[in-house]
């Protein structure tokens, strides 16, 4: 069994390397922790953090003793992908080593190992699809399908107009609101960037989100469930329609 999974993924990687360069290249880094140089993402390319977000990085670093620069890595990679459009070319996460006094690979295995940093580009609005257990089960595969085939893409791609890329991202956090997805919007650059929740969505909801993103609209988050509010039940409550009595207390004084 073993054997098989491991010819199977041998095969997967050498199909990539046989793809044209651009695409190996964005295979490769995405899937696995690799980096090939590709005309967009390589060390030589200039790249510092703008006027406007250099006084955040110095805010962020001013959380942080200055013996312990390195911990502010996590919101520095956050700001310079957010500057970046989304994605972390390795001539960023170089910048940000620099910026904390450590060697380039302290900053790889951070922006390899967490799912948030994305190492290709992405769409100026990057939809994330919740693909954990309770989000499948109330149908995010027909979520991400609708998505997929609306957009033309697969997933991980980038639409032709550069405005939408579909991911999936595991659990969320909001199970009670399942299936749901999120957007990150990277349209504004840092200065306007938002990371927004849209829960208890249907096929055809998602595609009304992306058709109004489209026209440069910004649909209400939350749930799109009109009969819920936030994560109440969907009608109202059925319990626990009163104040709650207070708690019992016992004398101090008497003891």
């Amino acid at each position: 069994m073993l054997a098989r999974l491991a010819a199977k993924r041998l095969l997967e990687i050498r199909q990539v390397f046989r793809q044209p360069t651009s695409q190996a290249s964005r295979s490769l880094s995405t899937a696995l922790n690799y980096h090939l140089d590709s005309p967009d993402n390589k060390p030589d390319l200039p790249w510092e953090f703008s006027e406007a977000n250099k006084s955040k990085v110095k805010e962020i670093l001013s959380y942080y003793p200055t013996n312990y620069k390195q911990s502010a890595v996590i919101p520095l990679l956050d700001l310079a992908q957010q500057q970046h459009g989304g994605w972390l070319p390795v001539s960023a996460m170089n910048a940000v080593a620099k910026v904390i006094e450590v060697a380039p690979i302290r900053v790889y295995e951070v922006a390899t190992f967490y799912s948030m940093f994305n190492r290709a580009k992405v769409g100026k609005y990057h939809l994330l699809v919740c693909g954990t257990t309770p989000c499948m089960i109330r149908g995010s595969r027909d979520i991400e399908s609708a998505l997929l085939d609306h957009l033309g893409v697969k997933r991980g791609e980038v639409t032709k107009d550069g405005l939408f890329s579909v991911g999936e991202m595991e659990c969320m956090g909001c199970c009670v609101n399942a299936p749901m997805i999120t957007v990150a919007d990277y349209s504004n650059g840092s200065d306007g960037y938002t990371y927004n929740y849209f829960e208890d969505v249907t096929p055809e909801k998602v595609v009304d989100i992306v058709e109004k993103l489209r026209k440069g609209e910004k649909p209400p988050h939350g749930t799109q469930n009109p009969q819920r509010i936030k994560c109440g039940p969907e009608g109202g409550n059925t319990t626990l329609l009163g104040e709650p009595k207070p708690p019992q207390f016992r004398d101090l004084d008497a003891c």
